[in-house]
């Protein structure tokens, strides 16, 4: 057996191709959108891909299960409960599949969604103790599903945390300890909030030392599991709908078209968003007014899809070279309105520099120096719920990344503005964001409330 993860940390995303060096048959397992590396690897290693195998329909990614069947003529499957708007083998509960020695058993795992699947596989049919199982949003390493996201319409959160305690304990607990364990995230995801930067365990640690298994009784497990989630960020219900349609194929080589100035106002003026990948620092040099910063460095995609909508049209500005990654990511959450990229961007904002605007950074001494020269001034922690718990800027209010833009009308667009978020990241998104909205005076902090800690609490 071969057996590949591929893990994108931009998202969190862990996907795998598993192939029968016997036979040359393999499946791919939750694929990302851009497919290239497991056509690469299936034609490296010699594999025929013959089955792109879902465990649910996922909200945090566009999957890549139409393109890969539309380049390899594999199936795409999903539990049997499942509903897509295109071709599909169902699989029921228990069925096999065999691939020659490698067997694959699918097992219906409910909880995080309603047609969750888990995929048990065995090196040779008839071992005892299953090489491994892939988890999907089930069963997470450190943490398990979270049921409570409004991809699963029609069920309450309760509904799906009962199913999900009930999958766990009847379906994958009860595989032998030393059953490894592949889920479909790791550290940093939405879909959870205790999740580890392992990306393989086993049963028998999940039973030791994963919170949510230690449960004693299923109504502390719904508990455990119902609160304290992050926000979803936006994008979410969008992303669950899309991946049960049929869309358009994505082209990953195809690089988006370089756009003048004069069209890029054009954009603007008809709706169109300007998003400015580059570095916070380099943002706040200078950049296109009305841009909002989201670094390709950071979790791009994810951020783009917690601040704008899936239907407005996008215009990159990037640097040279990364045009390419910069439209590649936004598909791969469904994103496909990018029109195309400024050109010479530094050309652009010479030449017309009543279009250009700086950004207002502050160290933690230089907020602390507004705090006393400005009163009244409206602080804003754009960090998750359990991040403040932990801590929190005196005077300031919480309104998470992924619900500022729904949540604006709290704040005073009028109003002296300051912005932070752990390390000044996700701060100089939501301060672009603000200032993309009609807010006037808005600085970030550098540094973020790490900085803030280090130079007044822990002076």
């Amino acid at each position: 057996m071969k057996l590949i993860q591929y893990y994108l940390d931009c998202l969190s995303h862990a996907s795998y191709l598993i192939g029968d060096e016997t036979t040359g048959r393999a499946v791919v397992i939750d694929p990302q959108r851009d497919i290239s590396e497991y056509l690469a690897d299936a034609e490296k290693y010699g594999f025929a891909i013959e089955l792109v195998i879902e465990t649910h329909f996922h909200a945090d990614f566009i999957s890549g299960h139409l393109e890969l069947a539309e380049a390899t003529g594999a199936t795409i499957v999903y539990s049997s409960v499942a509903e897509p708007e295109f071709d599909f083998m169902g699989v029921a509960n228990g069925q096999r599949y065999s691939l020659g020695e490698v067997t694959l058993e699918f097992r219906h795992t409910p909880g995080h969604t309603p047609e969750s699947l888990s995929i048990v596989v065995y090196e040779h049919a008839d071992d005892e103790v299953p090489y491994g199982v892939f988890t999907g949003d089930t069963l997470f390493i450190g943490d398990v599903g979270r049921p409570d996201l409004l991809a699963s319409i029609g069920y309450s959160r309760e509904e799906l945390a009962e199913l999900l305690y009930d999958s766990l304990h009847t379906k994958l607990i009860t595989l032998p300890d030393a059953t490894r364990v592949y889920p479909a995230h790791g550290a940093g995801s939405a879909c959870g909030k205790n999740l580890s930067t392992d990306l393989v365990s086993t049963i028998g640690e999940q039973k030791q030392w994963n919170y949510a298994l230690r449960a004693p009784d299923k109504e502390t497990f719904m508990r455990l599991v119902t609160e304290g989630q992050p926000p979803a960020p936006g994008y979410f219900v969008y992303d669950a709908i899309l991946n049960r349609k049929v869309h358009g194929l994505l082209d990953e080589d195809r690089a988006p078209e370089a756009l003048s100035y004069d069209r890029v106002r054009q954009a603007v003026d008809r709706g169109a968003v300007v998003v400015d990948t580059r570095t916070p620092d380099d943002f706040a040099r200078g950049h296109l007014r009305g841009s909002v910063n989201i670094g390709l460095g950071g979790r791009y995609a994810e951020f783009t899809g917690s601040v704008l909508s899936p239907d407005v049209e996008i215009v990159l500005v990037t640097e040279p070279g990364q045009e390419l990654e910069g439209k590649n990511r936004l598909a791969r959450i469904g994103f496909d309105r990018v029109l195309g990229y400024l050109a010479e961007p530094d050309k652009a904002m010479v030449e017309h520099p009543q279009d250009v605007a700086v950004a207002s950074r502050l160290t933690a001494k230089a907020f602390g120096d507004r705090v006393a020269e400005v009163s009244g001034l409206q602080i804003v922690d754009v960090r998750n719920p359990g991040e403040a718990e932990a801590g929190i800027i005196p005077g300031a209010v919480n309104i998470p990344l992924a619900q500022l833009a729904g949540r604006i009308g709290e704040l005073d667009a009028a109003t002296p503005t300051v912005v932070y978020c752990a390390g000044g990241y996700r701060s100089s998104i939501a301060a672009s964001l603000l200032r993309h909205h009609g807010f006037t005076d808005v600085s970030d902090i550098i540094g973020g409330y790490n900085a803030w800690d280090q130079t007044f609490q822990n002076a």
